[in-house]
């Protein structure tokens, strides 16, 4: 599941995946507040938190974040990933480069980190 961080000032968007993350987290939650936030905004700070109740990701989720990827790929100013997990750090770290704006990942414990950084 996915809900959005509501303690952010007005220049971030955030999210938070917890147990399984599907398809309409993005369709009906993350995909409807990204075309909201550019309706305001011309760049997009994006903040994904990662919890450590995180399960997976189903399918249709997979391919709705690529969908994501590919319509808002020039709409980011900064990205911060916070999570524990090695695979998705790696993912980023190998992959980052690809992605226009900065991104920086962050340990779950670093969440404060992440919110003070995206917010600069």
């Amino acid at each position: 599941m996915v809900k959005k961080i509501l303690d952010l000032k007005p220049n971030i968007i955030g999210f938070e995946a917890t147990g399984t993350v599907t398809g309409k987290d993005y369709t009906e939650i993350m995909i409807p507040a990204i075309e909201e936030k550019l309706k305001t905004d011309s760049k997009i700070n994006f903040l994904y938190y990662i919890d450590a109740e995180f399960e997976h990701y189903e399918l249709k989720a997979i391919l709705e974040d690529s969908k994501i990827g590919i319509k808002f790929f020039n709409d980011y100013e900064k990205i911060a990933i916070v999570t524990d997990m090695n695979w998705l750090k790696n993912g980023v770290h190998i992959f980052g480069f690809m992605i226009p704006g900065e991104i920086k990942v962050f340990d779950i414990a670093h969440l404060d980190d992440a919110k003070d950084w995206i917010q600069k």
